[in-house]
């Protein structure tokens, strides 16, 4: 096994149950098989519905896989995802497994710089070192200093991202979820997130990522993986 290795799903498949429509069951995964390495940042293509949120999710372990299984390693070695106690999978986010979503999910009355430094206090740096380094990612993505001290709740939506990618960049996790990071972000922004995924990747970190942006995916991809459309909605 190659011992860069760091994401690995084997014949992951992904099905929901429909259960206002009857119960018809809707495939979205079959038989995906992915390896990502350190240093790499696969990009998901395919055209829309062929499950690339779907199967980001499965790696971050928010949906159990309904046959195959996602592998993941941290420190403590290799974890399936579908058999670690819940305690096992947040831990793993907390210390192995970045996200960043399309949108930021606004915690009421907390500073965007608290909320960028909060996964840094989570795994024990000091409240002053956390908020230092939270202020240099904000500072990298250019977002005012005048925002810092207030809640992004009235944030524009290109502002909100950049909190959201601070967020998940600052803890520097081994492995990186994108799902379209770059998204509501003006060409400027998004080639300035574009130099953080590239020093990510210069670092070893394992990435997976969804970019509708053709220009920032050939810009930060080293290679893609294809999805295709799987099983249609059946009875």
């Amino acid at each position: 096994m190659n011992p860069d290795l760091m994401i690995e799903t084997r014949g992951l498949s992904k099905t929901f149950v429909l259960h206002q429509q009857h119960g018809a069951r809707l495939a979205v995964l079959d038989g995906v098989d992915l390896a990502v390495a350190r240093g790499e940042c696969v990009a998901l293509v395919g055209p829309s519905g062929t499950g690339k949120s779907t199967l980001l999710r499965c790696l971050y372990g928010n949906y159990l896989a309904s046959g195959g299984e996602v592998r993941v390693r941290g420190d403590a070695g290799w974890t399936v995802l579908g058999e670690a106690a819940a305690r096992e999978v947040l831990l793993l986010r907390r210390d192995t497994i970045g996200y960043v979503s399309q949108f930021l999910h606004v915690i009421p009355r907390v500073p965007a710089l608290d909320i960028v430094a909060a996964p840094l206090r989570d795994r024990g740096v000091a409240d002053g070192e956390a908020r230092e380094r939270a202020a240099v990612l904000l500072r990298a993505l250019s977002l005012p200093e005048r925002l810092w001290r207030l809640p992004p709740a009235t944030f524009s939506g290109g502002e909100q991202q950049r909190v959201n990618i601070a967020r998940g960049l600052i803890a520097e996790h081994p492995i990186l979820l994108l799902d379209e990071p770059t998204a509501s972000l003006d060409a400027a922004n998004a080639e300035r997130v574009a130099q953080l995924i590239d020093a990510a990747r210069q670092r070893g970190a394992a990435i997976v990522g969804i970019f509708h942006d053709v220009a920032i995916r050939d810009r930060v991809a080293s290679r893609c993986f294809s999805l295709t459309r799987a099983t249609e909605t059946a009875p």
